[in-house]
């Protein structure tokens, strides 16, 4: 089989297409044939050995995907060659075939379009991120007014699309009008262009100087502390990521003052200690999915051989939504 490997720390470049052996299941574990692989942040981290978890040399990044089990391992139940699935791993999915636990494989309908196979190996890791920060973390409340930073990228809009779901007042600040318009088309109620505006004056603007309740951050950098301020009476700020490279530092006195909350996101570690809770979310997501109260969208598709195109795309905040790879297409 062909995977892209990573041979040592360094940027989305230094990754190589290589022919590996097929990977062996353990006793509880399936062998998928890799059709879609999602491209996300924490795999450009991973690569550059910069996420929580590094993975001994050489491996592949990927950590969400969508296939067809082709081997199953001898302890696993309910579960058989052939079932098409979602499968949610730390690592490995950018190559055409994939080693994953049992117990992180979502079984899918075996009449399901190609379409929706696509779909749904590219919308857990961020409609899963989204759905447990603002259902489980901040524990927003129909009527509260919700800031969407990076609301152009794949978290910001499943997070638009979510705060409507549950009733919110979304507010979208992004950094050009083609990511606004994304927004708006996930139902954002408000836009903010933070490249041309100033962020801080247009909350105040669309909130009547109320402030928001919630603010959804996975950018980090020079907008995190403006929009700390503009946080209202017990609000919650969300951090989810630091998609701008830099960590902020947060005056603690806005804390007090504010009677407010900073509220960590760490979805990765969520699904493994509190399973049953995310088996919740994910039931819910794929109900959404079904019915379509949810519309993730994918804005490009690369063959194998270009991933390391499609982690530059995303690092330089190019992406609208999701990007997406196609392991069988490897040229």
């Amino acid at each position: 089989m062909k995977a892209i490997v990573c041979e040592a720390w360094g940027t989305p470049s230094s990754l190589q297409l290589r022919d590996l052996p097929s990977p062996v299941p353990g006793p509880k574990q399936v062998l998928v044939r890799t059709r879609v692989a999602a491209v996300n942040f924490p795999d450009a981290l991973m690569v550059a050995g910069k996420y929580q978890f590094k993975p001994e040399f050489p491996f592949s990044p990927g950590g969400e995907l969508s296939g067809e089990i082709i081997a199953v391992g001898s302890e696993v139940k309910g579960l058989q060659v052939g079932d098409l699935v979602v499968g949610i791993t730390s690592h490995g999915a950018y190559a055409q075939e994939v080693v994953v636990d049992a117990a992180n494989t979502i079984p899918l309908p075996a009449n399901i379009s190609d379409e929706d196979l696509e779909l749904a190996g590219s919308f857990v890791l961020t409609y899963g991120t989204s759905l447990h920060a603002l259902k489980d973390r901040a524990q927003a409340q129909p009527g509260e007014t919700l800031l969407v930073l990076g609301a152009g990228g794949g978290v910001g809009l499943a997070a638009v699309e979510i705060g409507k779901l549950l009733g919110m007042r979304v507010i979208a600040a992004a950094s050009s009008a083609a990511k606004l318009a994304a927004a708006r088309a996930a139902g954002a109620d408000e836009t903010i262009d933070y490249a041309s505006e100033d962020l801080r004056e247009r909350i105040k603007a669309i909130t009547e100087g109320r402030g928001v309740d919630v603010v959804y951050d996975p950018v980090g950098g020079d907008l995190a502390e403006p929009a700390f301020r503009s946080v209202g009476w017990r609000g919650r700020y969300l951090v989810v990521g630091f998609a701008a490279g830099e960590i902020p530092k947060i005056p603690a006195n806005l804390l007090l003052l504010k009677g407010s909350a900073l509220v960590g996101v760490f979805w990765g570690d969520f699904v493994r200690r509190e399973p049953a809770l995310n088996a919740e979310n994910m039931a819910l997501l794929f109900t959404w999915l079904r019915e379509r109260s949810i519309h993730p969208l994918i804005s490009k598709r690369y063959p194998l051989s270009q991933a390391s195109q499609a982690l530059d795309a995303l690092l330089a905040r190019q992406a609208i939504g999701k990007l997406v790879l196609l392991p069988q297409q490897v040229e």
